[in-house]
């Protein structure tokens, strides 16, 4: 009877969690359907002992996995608090593989949907694409609830059709209970679905020879382009609609980029007719070089010839991952860094920031237009197209720049984010990480340039998270037109009035305040930044960084302090056919044999940087380095604890923070000024409004660390990894690494 009891009361216990998680959920976004759940769940955190596994419920929704721990752990004086998940949740679409294991019976089964079960499961093991790993045992759970629960989560984490996914049920909720209500905050991000959006892009790029067209208004002529873009002046859109019938997909050339040199940037799929290759070419060749001021030469650039393919990116993204966190690491090896350089994805982040780097010779160095060419201009053009950009263009450093450059090269341009992330997970052979390696190819710039950017490392982690949750239209799907189309039929199926479709609608991801509070968006901005709205101090007066066209000039360069890092030739040269550069020399004096590529690069290389000028990144082997935060946050022996670049962040956040504060008592003091920024408030920014996550504390309070930091920060890894019972399951025989790893006391230590 005893026994009896206890179970009622802590079912009434959990029931209660339940309701008051669903309560708290549902007053910040409308609530998802609970489809399944099982009590008495054990969630594995130590490999070593179950002693401090947490204890719980585990709930599938139609939306994510939810685990209610029966204690709540401590809350954290600051941590990353999500406004959509929770600590122990995971999207449905961020789950990769769903195993199943009964130890008793040596059984193991990846479930797909509607598939059987035939044992009762005692663990399940969620391999997830973001790298977690997260194990539930069921010890004391209802054998045949935990069979449910597992075959609920494996059939809702493998949708039939994109609008079964949880953000089509959400926003039509959403806008029949919360209508009204829904308010955008902040500065905007250009979503390029306007021609006014192109028009303040042509103007800000002086783009005077280039226009917007208006010939693929509801998707007339290709489906994966968008309705508008951007073409020469001298091309007439009869001419361009005769020209799509030889491009693959009818992709007409896209026009990214103008330097104010005159050289333009522009992105084309492949022609499909052999016949009219020269035709075509030298017309489209012809209107480029009419909108160039000084009419220069136009030169081409192959990626699929000089560029890994996305399946050779897909091979090395699985091996790095299979190192990184499914091999347990073992501290007597010491082969691990080699294993990751085996794996050769840091060999394709190079390559590509390589070529980058050529294409930015010929706009910057030569002064002449580059189109990229690939087969359908979708996957390799984007990676590409946006890191040329980022190195030429300041603005797209900025946080709304960089979203702006996201939002026109990938998510306008038509890349295959539901194919390439397998949302439905329907076609491997699609897959590819392509967005995830342009973010680690972002972080490698940035771990060279901290000052250039004015968003963190963390930002760039929250965003590739984001991918994973289907909410947000950014990463949903393939095409413009494609997101119209299921926009339109969503509409219809929810009755919503014709004249109201603007209303409902996917939010894009750039709407942060959807995930993050106001303070835990501050993560995002990087107190190191040097860029055009940042603020100093000159003779007592508030001055701030204004970029000319003078900063394009080629004689802006890169860091003295980089001389000796120069790159020798022949070390790093690329076999593929189609590079255009050679090595840098590893003396910056001239040599007799130098070429002109060669002389740019040296030259640029022997100046002091201007963070608001050209940027080009170092790329030699010992210059890319694995991007931690991602790969390894989940990892407990790679956390380091108290240290890593967080505390670097913590102190110049503080410090930042005090400067404005004085700044603002600065400007009080003296009055406003003409040109200076308006008049504060008295005691400086308030509390809420203040840029940085850590605030200056007072000259009395003593100086501390909060408890919490590790490497990881703003994440925690405790609980997210598991590597218990991989080894025989699906994953672990398709995936192969070393299973190696240095010792933590090498890891605190090392710069590389």
């Amino acid at each position: 009877l005893h026994q009896h009891c206890c179970k009622i009361f802590t079912f009434a216990y959990y029931l209660l969690l339940l309701l008051m998680h669903v309560n708290v959920q549902s007053k910040k976004h409308c609530k998802s359907i609970v489809v399944n759940e099982v009590n008495f769940v054990r969630k594995c955190i130590s490999a070593e002992s179950n002693q401090d596994d947490p204890w719980g419920k585990l709930i599938c929704t139609n939306f994510k996995v939810s685990f209610i721990p029966q204690e709540a752990p401590p809350k954290q004086k600051s941590q990353l608090s999500h406004l959509l998940l929770g600590e122990h949740d995971i999207p449905l679409t961020c789950l990769e593989q769903v195993v199943t294991v009964n130890d008793t019976k040596g059984k193991k089964k990846v479930l797909g949907s509607n598939q059987k079960l035939k044992f009762n499961p005692t663990e399940l093991i969620l391999y997830c694409k973001d790298l977690r790993i997260i194990r539930f045992c069921f010890d004391e759970a209802g054998p045949e609830s935990a069979r449910k629960v597992c075959l609920a989560i494996a059939h809702y984490s493998h949708p039939a059709d994109l609008q079964l996914l949880f953000g089509f049920e959400y926003q039509g909720r959403r806008y029949h209970e919360c209508k009204g209500d829904y308010i955008v905050g902040g500065m905007q991000t250009p979503i390029f679905d306007r021609p006014s959006d192109w028009d303040r892009e042509i103007k800000r790029t002086s783009a005077s020879e280039w226009r917007v067209c208006s010939i693929n208004e509801s998707y007339a002529i290709s489906p994966s382009l968008p309705e508008y873009i951007v073409v020469p002046v001298s091309l007439a859109d009869q001419d361009l609609k005769q020209y799509s019938l030889y491009f693959t997909d009818r992709r007409i050339p896209l026009w990214c980029w103008n330097h104010p040199n005159g050289s333009a940037l522009v992105r084309m799929a492949c022609i499909v007719d052999p016949l009219h290759q020269r035709k075509i070419d030298q017309r489209i060749f012809t209107a480029i070089t009419k909108s160039h001021t000084q009419r220069s030469e136009v030169i081409r650039s192959d990626l699929d010839k000089c560029l890994p393919n996305i399946q050779d990116i897909q091979s090395a993204f699985v091996k790095v991952r299979q190192i990184c966190v499914l091999d347990p690491f073992e501290e007597s090896e010491e082969r691990w860094l080699s294993s990751i350089d085996n794996s050769r994805w840091l060999e394709y982040v190079r390559a590509f920031l390589k070529h980058s780097a050529e294409i930015v010779y010929y706009l910057e160095g030569k002064n002449v237009s580059v189109i990229l060419q690939e087969e359908e201009d979708r996957d390799l053009n984007c990676v590409v197209s946006s890191l040329v950009q980022l190195m030429l263009d300041p603005h797209y450093r900025s946080l709304i720049g960089f979203q702006s450059l996201v939002q026109k090269e990938w998510v306008m341009a038509g890349h295959r984010f539901l194919d390439r992330c397998n949302h439905l997970k329907k076609n491997y052979k699609e897959e590819s990480p392509l967005f995830m390696l342009f973010l680690d190819c972002v972080w490698q710039m940035m771990n060279q340039y901290p000052a250039a950017f004015e968003f963190t490392e963390a930002y760039l982690t929250v965003l590739s998270d984001s991918m994973w949750i289907p909410l947000f239209s950014t990463f949903l799907f393939s095409s413009p037109k494609q997101r119209a189309q299921h926009l339109m039929d969503f509409a219809k199926n929810k009755a919503i009035p014709q004249g109201e479709d603007q209303v409902v609608y996917f939010p894009p991801v750039w709407e942060w305040s959807q995930q993050f509070s106001i303070k835990d968006q501050t993560l995002f901005n990087n107190p190191m930044y040097v860029g055009k709205g940042a603020a100093c101090v000159q003779n007592g007066e508030v001055k701030t960084f204004r970029r000319t066209k003078k900063t394009y000039s080629s004689t802006l360069r890169g860091t003295a302090t980089l001389m000796r890092n120069g790159l020798k030739e022949g070390e790093d040269t690329l076999t593929r056919r189609g590079s255009l550069v050679s090595e840098l020399k590893s003396e910056f004096s001239a040599v007799k044999d130098e070429s002109p590529s060669e002389r740019f690069f040296r030259d640029w290389f022997s100046r002091p940087a201007d963070q608001q000028g050209l940027l080009i990144p170092l790329s030699m082997p010992s210059h890319v380095a694995l991007w931690k935060l991602f790969f390894l946050r989940w990892v407990p022996e790679a956390c380091i604890p108290r240290g890593g670049p967080i505390t670097a962040y913590h102190k110049l956040s503080q410090l930042v923070d005090e400067i404005e504060i004085l700044q603002s008592q600065l400007r009080q003091y003296k009055g406003p000024s003409p040109g200076n920024t308006p008049l504060p408030s008295p005691s400086g920014p308030p509390s809420d409004q203040r840029r940085m996550y850590f605030k200056a504390s007072y000259p009395d309070d003593p100086a501390t660390t909060p408890d919490f930091f590790t490497s990881s920060f703003p994440f925690t890894p405790v609980g997210n990894l598991c590597r218990r019972s991989v080894y025989g399951t699906p994953i672990s025989k398709f995936l192969n690494g070393a299973r190696i790893w240095l010792s933590t006391e090498t890891l605190a230590n090392d710069t590389v």
